[in-house]
């Protein structure tokens, strides 16, 4: 069976209740869409996401405990309760501003698949590491620290962001990109029964203007956008290009 294509919007800490507006302007050209569209957007959103029924709605963290003395967190648990359906994990923002290791992001990737909620576990390597020359490296092990055991191409998608690529406008080339996604889909098929249909999603300054690019490129399944999935106008020509793909 071949990987789901998802496109999937990271709003990060953005939007308020007005910002809604722009899922209403996906409306109609997502339900025509043969890929999986998906908006993590800021925790106090997600009630009011999900009630417009548009889009599939996830969170951008949870803990890895199921509840307990965590002043400001928010369990797997939890957002499932709400009714998403994914989580981000292990986004480089995360990693760098909160400090969390593979080890941490292994441990919420557990919590959110036994809460039910798929995990889109994120690797990515940093500008340094890619001038070393270390980013198959770095990203088979963060891979092999990340993913726990019990993980499928049901509970699980992966995302390569390369650190210096997101939000900078600077895109890695396609030999680059096709590199590392072909890594990752040897190292999960080694890995996992189903590796082999294991969603490999590519982040990084994507657009409209590039995604056919990107997603011509082989184990690219989609996309997780950042600024470009906050306006309907920026975001759906991305969806677009994945169904075309």
């Amino acid at each position: 069976m071949a990987p789901r294509k998802l496109a999937a919007g990271n709003w990060k800490m953005n939007g308020d209740l007005a910002a809604l507006d722009q899922i209403d302007a996906m409306a109609e050209a997502v339900k025509g869409s043969s890929c999986d569209v998906l908006i993590c957007p800021p925790s106090l959103l997600i009630p009011a996401m999900i009630a417009k029924g548009v889009v599939a709605v996830g969170g951008q963290d949870c803990h890895a405990a199921a509840s307990g003395a965590h002043t400001g967190d928010i369990s797997a648990a939890m957002l499932h309760d709400a009714g998403a359906t994914h989580v981000i994990l292990g986004h480089s923002e995360r990693r760098a501003d909160h400090h969390e290791t593979d080890e941490t992001v292994r441990a919420k990737a557990l919590a959110a698949h036994r809460a039910g909620l798929i995990a889109i576990i994120c690797l990515g390597e940093t500008g340094d590491q890619r001038d070393g020359g270390h980013t198959l490296q770095v990203i088979a092990a963060q891979l092999a620290g990340s993913v726990p055991e019990g993980a499928t191409a049901a509970n699980t998608v992966i995302a390569y962001e390369p650190v210096w690529a997101i939000g900078t406008g600077r895109t890695p080339t396609i030999p680059q990109i096709a590199e590392v996604h072909a890594r990752l889909r040897a190292d999960l098929s080694d890995r996992l029964p189903d590796g082999a249909e294991v969603s490999l999603l590519y982040g990084g300054s994507v657009k409209g203007a590039n995604a056919a690019e990107i997603f011509a490129i082989p184990h690219v399944d989609g996309a997780l956008v950042g600024g470009a999935s906050l306006k309907a106008a920026d975001f759906l020509p991305i969806v677009a290009a994945l169904d075309a793909a």
